[in-house]
């Protein structure tokens, strides 16, 4: 079994889960990759069923996770993005969902609690271990954090800004339509 099919046999098993809370999961395409936004911080990746071509919701999990109960809790959180097409980042909405199927802490970090772990490492007995080695992202050089960037506060999408343009100012996110915050050295 490879990657993609481990984590799609982990959606069959993690939607009884959200079934036992009334949700139907929406079908969903996920695979292993890195987010849009910062690599090194991100997980786990829903996107809209509006970005998707194929007209579903996909989920990208990170390279850098290997532990298979680590992999499930990240696509648990994921797939409760996909409960409502990712429009209310992790709001009252994707709160209500997360708590009820057993996340727990900061809604953008949200993970599984005691109760919803053990199930968690029950699925992946049954799955066997995830067909992937972890992969180590190196950390992006000194010299670029002081580099002039801009990003969404929405969304997390992140820029680099070229110096001679800087004078013009943040562009506006692509994905929400708002001005975008400064970050790095922008003098």
């Amino acid at each position: 079994m490879n990657r993609e099919r481990w984590l799609e046999v982990a959606v069959d098993h993690l939607s009884e889960i959200f079934k036992e809370r009334g949700y139907d999961l929406p079908q969903v395409k996920v695979s292993c990759g890195f987010a849009h936004t910062s690599g090194k911080r991100v997980i786990g990746q829903c996107w809209s069923t509006k970005s998707s071509g194929a007209g579903l919701n996909e989920i990208f999990i990170s390279p850098k996770l290997a532990d298979p109960v680590e992999v499930l809790d990240t696509l648990t959180h994921e797939l409760v993005h996909a409960m409502d097409d990712c429009e209310h980042k992790h709001g009252k909405e994707f709160k209500a969902i997360a708590t009820s199927i057993g996340l727990e802490g900061k809604m953008r970090e949200a993970s599984a609690g005691k109760v919803l772990k053990a199930r968690l490492e029950e699925i992946a007995l049954k799955l066997g271990p995830y067909p992937h080695a972890k992969l180590a992202v190196p950390s992006p050089s000194p010299g670029f954090r002081s580099r002039p960037r801009a990003v969404c506060e929405r969304c997390g999408f992140r820029v680099p800004m070229l110096k001679a343009w800087v004078h013009y100012g943040p562009p506006v996110c692509p994905m929400d339509q708002v001005l975008m915050e400064r970050q790095g050295d922008w003098d």
